[in-house]
């Protein structure tokens, strides 16, 4: 009765994605863009004796426009082509023989300053409305330094329990002698100060560092299934297939911080102890792990063709 569910379920998905559904979605696409194009020129030539056409600014709009159409050109030119991780997701999603299955990609480890990234802008946000400089500079360099503590280094419950208690024992020790207040009175000269600007670009940087991981995860990527392994090496077809039975994995969750964040790491070991192991970060690691777990405990046959008499 499951597997009637699960089949179902595939039948439901794939009718949400059949050709006509898609040439709909691009029909209200290529309409909206339409209306907007036609809104433009209606607008350019009613203000064409106000414009100088052949001004830096008109210039800059050119090169915008020709970097446009450049690439929706390229897009409807190499779309077929181009074998992306989310398009693997939708191939095997729709193989009749694979019911679990799992695609993953390597985060950069700048993810991991996403709390810093929201501390950058929520201090933009604060700065431009007149808060105090010092104060946000302050707490925003709490987190950087915690997100720094995060990324460099590898902390378990263990080490973070022992780091706790030796701190509460100094802290202990420094209020036997009176000095806690003029410890903590140290952190108060630490004086940060920066403008909107540095706030919002180290936010926005962040921001980029991130999205070209996820870019880059689009065609670098590891499709696991119960047969076999894909380590796909770019946007076309390059690849490579490993059978299931040449590598092991293993889940890596030692660094509880990075936990607590929703991160862990995959590790993928290969029969062949001359080729490096390797090693990607994983959001999401509770359910990816389980999937993990799934896909490697099952062994996929495919159905028997039948044939007519």
């Amino acid at each position: 009765m499951s597997e009637e569910n699960v089949q179902e379920d595939k039948n439901i998905e794939v009718d949400k994605d059949t050709p006509k559904g898609r040439k709909k979605k691009l029909v209200i696409i290529l309409s909206i863009a339409a209306v907007i194009f036609i809104v433009v020129i209606i607008y350019l030539f009613k203000r064409i004796n106000e414009f100088d056409w052949l001004s830096n600014q008109m210039v800059a709009i050119y090169i915008a426009i020709g970097m446009i159409a450049a690439s929706v050109s390229a897009w409807f030119m190499f779309r077929k082509t181009i074998r992306t991780r989310l398009r693997m997701e939708k191939v095997i999603r729709d193989d009749p023989d694979i019911n679990d299955w799992l695609v993953i990609f390597n985060w950069t480890t700048k993810i991991l300053y996403v709390p810093t990234i929201a501390a950058s802008f929520l201090a933009a946000i604060l700065i431009s409305i007149g808060c105090n400089q010092t104060v946000i500079g302050g707490i925003w360099f709490a987190v950087f330094f915690l997100n720094f503590l995060i990324e460099e280094y590898n902390i378990s419950i263990k080490i973070l329990l022992i780091t706790l208690i030796s701190l509460g024992f100094f802290l202990l020790w420094l209020h036997l002698l009176g000095k806690v207040t003029d410890f903590l009175g140290l952190f108060k000269k630490i004086a940060i100060s920066m403008n909107f600007t540095v706030y919002f670009l180290v936010g926005l940087i962040g921001l980029l560092a991130i999205f070209t991981s996820w870019l880059k995860g689009l065609f670098y990527y590891i499709s696991i299934t119960p047969n076999y392994m894909n380590l796909q090496d770019g946007p076309t077809e390059s690849g490579e297939q490993i059978g299931r039975e040449d590598y092991n994995t293993r889940i890596d969750t030692s660094d509880f911080l990075e936990r607590l964040m929703g991160f862990g790491r995959i590790i993928i070991t290969f029969k062949d102890r001359k080729r490096e192991p390797i090693i990607i970060l994983v959001w999401r690691i509770q359910k990816k792990a389980q999937l993990l777990e799934r896909v490697r405990a099952k062994f996929a046959i495919d159905h028997m063709q039948g044939t007519g008499a």
